[in-house]
């Protein structure tokens, strides 16, 4: 398949903005620039040609800028599909609650809040290829650092607000003791 080797740039950059999108969408492969728009396009035109599933993999180091990819993708997905008024999928589906980062999200010598698990996001779309709903898995939780941090990293930031939050008289009702 098609490989794109991005590289974060620690800041934002114009080259992902609704423009762009629409510049992308309808483009095949190699005509443009490569772009994560355009691997998000050449997946959604081969989906609506040959009706099956498509996947894009986004893998890389811890802050890397894997997350941000991924919305990038999506947002692709929900304007060029037409939903991206309707849904704002973006938003719905990386839309992580504050259990979720505490349990799986630490401290690392690059990211202060790097997620330590994979994710893996499905995205449904309808007959005229508009996203109807999506749901993301998370994997492979990084055990080791429960008991084991590098020098300047952290542990899950769970254990850091419980011990903060141990006075609270919420505390009593978790059935820890400190």
């Amino acid at each position: 398949g098609i490989v794109l080797v991005a590289i974060n740039p620690y800041g934002q950059l114009p080259i992902y903005e609704q423009d762009v999108i629409y510049a992308y969408s309808g483009q095949n492969m190699g005509d443009m620039d490569p772009h994560i728009f355009a691997v998000a396009e050449e997946a959604y035109k081969q989906m609506a040609r040959d009706e099956k599933n498509q996947s894009i993999i986004v893998s890389g180091e811890s802050g890397a800028g894997k997350t941000v990819s991924a919305k990038y993708t999506m947002r692709f997905f929900a304007t060029v599909g037409g939903s991206a008024s309707e849904t704002n999928i973006e938003a719905k589906v990386l839309a992580s609650s504050p259990i979720m980062e505490a349990i799986g999200n630490a401290k690392t010598t690059r990211n202060d809040n790097s997620s330590r698990f994979g994710k893996y996001i499905q995205i449904g779309f309808d007959k005229r290829y508009h996203i109807i709903g999506a749901n993301m898995r998370t994997y492979l939780l990084e055990k080791s650092r429960v008991v084991f941090q590098a020098e300047d990293e952290r542990n899950y930031h769970i254990f850091y607000q419980l011990c903060a939050s141990a006075s609270l008289p919420e505390f009593k009702d978790l059935g820890l003791s400190k």
